[in-house]
């Protein structure tokens, strides 16, 4: 809630806050170790000068905030309020009830308000309102719930800024499952279904209520200790209108006790396997996904459907100083061949990490990715078919050494992005090649609790007639000061030059200088202050020069508190 008025509207805003506060999740168990009663938060101020000679207006001179972020626990429950105020404005936000409790007695556990209860991937992700129970052994957990998926959306038709309609959404649902870590056997089953009265009628020809059961298997067995194999599969039964007629057939209307198949019903499926394998440092995974065209689960929030993939992934550590890994996966959508064209994608990636001794380590790293047009429905022409790789290597050797007086810590670390365009019919208009260097320095004074840091990089783009280069150094200094190091400054110095050839040339020299301090770990002070100058330095250019200038200075501090209003006697006693 947003109200542009002046400070005098602090009250009115103070009487919101009566209104019903969120209850945030909380274990029923833990209530009576609680405190009745905890007020905490911070309170505290913003202020900012900002001078640009450019004219720049996207941000005001002079900016003064304030800001106060209470919470009030009560038996553990949190209600959390919020005010901010910056020049004129105020933005005011209390809670709206929201209970989420989760009860637990020895092998049970209570659901009440808003909650997500674990289910198959394919099947629930979202949390719901409403009540549920669950169980769980040594060898068997089950679970059940009944509750609210989403709310309705009702604004008015006639309101161009008016959010897209939804109905109601409700679901119940089961899960069953045996057995222990490494082998076990699991069932889920979810209805849901949309309110159609929870619409305005208005909206209702324009977004068809839906309905959906849901069936899942997910199970794994491992015959031996260095093996593994997985599975999780679940088909879909949903109608894309409940306001269809029914199909009259007795092989649909036997179904009718569970889900009612009208002639908007579709049946979907969708599952992996996997297997693992592990033996004396070497380890491999290789899985298969597959999700049908249309697969729709009503207790989801998205997932994509129409493609099957297959992957796999080895790692190893021959040595104790080194580590190699590997992985390879393929996409490829149009399961159906319906679409007008198929389009496949492949990712392989390999690194190799290692440890020289006590100071050196060098990593490498290689990351691709092809994807290519296919045939569907319509044929591809060769001279507009899509042929993308994207490759790119990089090397990080890094040195470190710590000692009593000195420590030392330097990078290098070198990288080449390729993406190109693999249709031998096209000019390569899109070909996009980028070299990036960066190394860095730092250095720690541990006698005088201080860091200096250098560092350097460069990067040069080059696509189809352009170049672009960029060059960013920066020196800084930061330390320690009092006994605890409660007080820190830092300095920092910094000089970027960018070019796109045969366009512009630009430089900027700037600094900064931080402060901050903090006093018996609730009041905390921060000032900054930055000075940056900058400008085109084309000499070919009759105007360049470094006249433009922007500087800032910033003020802040802020107090932190924790008050128990009321305390658990019988916890103090202890």
């Amino acid at each position: 809630m947003r109200i542009n008025r002046r400070l005098g509207n602090i009250v009115f805003l103070w009487q919101l806050a009566a209104l019903p506060a969120a209850i945030g999740a909380q274990n029923i168990a833990e209530i009576a170790k609680s405190d009745p009663l905890i007020i905490s938060g911070a309170i505290g101020t913003r202020n900012t000068y900002r001078y640009s000679s450019g004219d720049n207006t996207y941000a005001s001179p002079l900016a003064g905030s304030l800001f106060l972020d209470l919470n009030i626990s009560l038996y553990g429950f949190q209600m959390p309020f919020s005010l901010y105020y910056c020049n004129d404005n105020i933005d005011f936000t209390y809670p709206q009830l929201s209970l989420s409790m989760r009860p637990q007695y020895r092998n049970w556990t209570g659901y009440l308000g808003e909650n997500v209860m674990p289910f198959s991937g394919y099947i629930l992700n979202m949390p719901f309102m409403g009540a549920g129970v669950e169980y769980k052994s040594r060898h068997w957990h089950s679970g059940i719930f009944y509750g609210r998926l989403r709310k309705a959306v009702n604004d008015d038709p006639a309101d161009p800024l008016s959010r897209s309609p939804q109905y109601r959404r409700m679901a119940w649902g089961f899960k069953a499952g045996l057995g222990n870590r490494r082998n076990y056997l699991d069932f889920y089953l979810l209805k849901s279904y949309d309110v159609v009265g929870s619409l305005d009628p208005r909206w209702r020809l324009a977004v068809n209520a839906r309905d959906n059961i849901v069936f899942g298997l997910r199970g794994s067995v491992a015959p031996l200790r260095w093996l593994s194999l997985t599975a999780n599969a679940a088909a879909s039964v949903f109608s894309t209108d409940i306001t269809a007629d029914v199909v009259p057939t007795s092989e649909a209307t036997k179904w009718n006790n569970i889900f009612d198949v009208r002639y908007s019903s579709l049946m979907r499926f969708a599952g992996d396997v996997s297997m693992n394998l592990t033996w004396h440092g070497f380890s491999a995974h290789l899985s298969y996904k597959m999700v049908q065209p249309d697969y729709t689960s009503l207790g989801l929030c998205y997932m994509a459907n129409n493609y099957q993939s297959l992957g796999f992934n080895l790692s190893t550590t021959p040595f104790r100083w080194l580590s190699l890994s590997a992985a390879f996966s393929g996409q490829a959508d149009n399961l159906t061949a319906r679409q007008m064209f198929t389009t496949r994608g492949f990712v392989y990636n390999a690194v190799a990490s290692g440890r020289i001794g006590q100071h050196f380590g060098l990593s490498a790293n290689y990351n691709g990715y092809t994807q290519v047009q296919g045939d569907g429905t319509i044929r591809v022409q060769a001279p507009t078919r899509l042929h993308r790789q994207m490759s790119s290597y990089s090397l990080a050797p890094t040195f470190s050494s710590d000692g009593d007086v000195l420590n030392h810590l330097a990078s290098l670390s070198l990288n080449l992005t390729q993406n190109l365009d693999r249709n031998p019919y096209t000019t390569g208009e899109t070909d996009v090649q980028t070299h990036a260097m960066g190394a860095s320095y730092a250095l720690t004074v541990c006698d005088w609790a201080t860091d200096f840091t250098l560092t350097f990089s460069d990067q040069q783009t080059r696509g189809y007639h352009t170049r672009y280069r960029s060059d960013v150094a920066s020196l800084s200094a930061g330390r320690s000061f009092l006994k605890e190091h409660t007080l820190h400054a830092a300095l920092t110095g910094s000089l970027v030059y960018n070019e796109v050839r045969r366009q512009s040339k630009s430089l900027s020299m700037g600094g900064s200088a931080q402060a901050s301090y903090v006093v018996k770990d609730c009041h905390a002070f921060s000032v900054a202050v930055s000075f940056n100058k900058y400008g085109d330095v084309n000499l070919s250019r009759l105007r360049s020069d470094l006249g433009n200038v922007d500087c800032s200075a910033t003020l802040n501090y802020t107090y932190t508190f924790e008050w128990k209003a009321i305390t658990n006697r019988k916890k103090t006693e202890r």
